[in-house]
């Protein structure tokens, strides 16, 4: 569920090109927050993903809403409780 989280939040991810040291810029617009930069396009799309890996864990502690990205959530599921 994290992975595919993960894989449709970068899907979804639009990049540009900025007058900066680190040139290439991604945010993902649905996730508030969420955005990196890089000197290569690979190296902003994979600290992106880096990103979005600690904004879903900040939001879990945090216990702050995760929105649905297409047909993917990240949601709790109940604890069995053992009889």
């Amino acid at each position: 569920m994290l992975v595919e989280y993960i894989e449709e939040a970068l899907k979804k991810a639009h990049y540009e090109i900025i007058a900066d040291e680190e040139p290439y810029y991604g945010e993902v617009r649905e996730l508030k927050g969420v955005w990196a930069s890089g000197k290569t396009l690979e190296e902003c799309r994979n600290n992106l993903k880096d990103v979005i890996e600690g904004w879903i864990l900040l939001s879990i502690k945090r216990e702050i809403p995760i929105p649905k990205l297409g047909e993917i959530e990240i949601k709790e599921t109940p604890e069995e409780v053992a009889a």
